[in-house]
């Protein structure tokens, strides 16, 4: 069944929509939610409170992107467990993936302006991204989206673990010219 069949049927308020979602993703969001979490249970659990999210939220939303709009909601709910869970004790993988990217993002004060500029940074996220090439925007992503370690981005494209961490590098340095001249203000950490 195509992407737009399926939300119609969210539309409509067919509750088979979920089953559908859930044969035709289900398997990529147990895989994005067994990345981060590391954990059968927590896995479906998680791939369960998506599918329920998106019931939820179609309508009032009609995304363009499927698969994406789910995977987002799902990321959200893993990582939302993830700091539930690991409150006192922070998993390493994750924080060190958060500190290569704290220099580029910017840290908001209030929760109005962190939700208004979290809509920004994500917009501007998307221009450059789409500007980067190819091979560039797949590390990025492997990294930062799926949570992919630097060896398990380095088999996938038959690349030197040197030129993932050079190439990782490069682009956070990219974004964080990149948001300065868009105007988003950044932050350092103090080491």
């Amino acid at each position: 069944m195509e992407d737009y069949e399926i939300i119609c049927l969210f539309w409509k308020r067919d509750e088979i929509a979920i089953k559908h979602t859930e044969v035709k993703y289900g398997g990529k969001l147990c895989h994005l939610s067994m990345k981060i979490l590391n954990s059968r249970e927590d896995t479906a659990e998680c791939v369960n409170d998506t599918l329920l999210k998106t019931w939820n939220t179609i309508p009032p939303q009609k995304p363009t992107y499927f698969f994406a709009y789910i995977a987002k909601i799902c990321r959200h709910i893993c990582f939302g467990l993830l700091d539930w869970k690991n409150a006192q004790k922070r998993n390493a993988e994750i924080v060190e993936l958060t500190s290569e990217m704290q220099s580029c993002i910017p840290d908001s004060l209030s929760n109005i302006d962190r939700e208004v500029e979290s809509k920004e940074i994500g917009r501007l996220l998307n221009i450059f991204l789409s500007g980067l090439a190819q091979e560039k925007r797949l590390i990025f992503m492997r990294r930062y989206w799926y949570t992919d370690s630097i060896h398990s981005i380095s088999q996938r494209y038959g690349i030197s673990e040197s030129k993932v961490k050079t190439t990782l590098f490069r682009t956070r340095n990219e974004l964080e010219i990149f948001l300065r001249k868009e105007g988003i203000t950044l932050w350092t950490v103090k080491t």
